[in-house]
């Protein structure tokens, strides 16, 4: 059994603030987000496939992920749960606003993101790895094998 990953790399500029944190990023700020998506399974080995020797179309996979960061793309995401949500109903601030319940972190996007990805793919792919990154040298990862039950 050959069990391959790819990746596929995505880019977005978004902007949030952290409702409560002790330092700069409570404030309004953005970022150019940097996101690698990496999936695992075995090549398909069916003659008569078109996508033979392939696990994933890169087509597809970026089917499944572009609608995820098209939603954040050139958008502010803010705590729903937090007083910001007062903004979301001033249209005239921001015209993309996305309020979550959670707080906006690196580290919960790719939580969210690893939970809307899981559930798009096939049953014989599964998502192996994402890595966000928020600036040229702070990023978060996430793994499959650190979230088995």
């Amino acid at each position: 059994m050959n069990v391959i990953r790819i990746t596929k790399e995505f880019s977005f500029e978004m902007a949030h603030a952290l409702f409560g944190y002790d330092g700069p990023c409570k404030n309004i700020h953005g970022h150019s987000y940097h996101l690698s998506v990496t999936v695992k399974g075995i090549p398909i080995k069916d003659k008569n496939n078109p996508k033979k020797g392939m696990i994933l179309d890169f087509s597809e996979l970026k089917a499944i992920v572009k609608p995820i960061v098209d939603k954040l793309d050139h958008a502010t995401i803010l705590n729903g749960g937090s007083p910001h949500k007062k903004l979301a109903e001033e249209k005239i601030l921001f015209e993309k606003l996305v309020l979550v319940d959670y707080q906006p972190t690196c580290e919960n996007m790719l939580i969210d993101i690893a939970t809307k990805i899981k559930s798009q793919l096939k049953e014989e792919i599964s998502l192996h790895h994402l890595k966000l990154r928020e600036t040229p040298t702070s990023f978060a990862e996430w793994f499959a094998e650190d979230n088995t039950i």
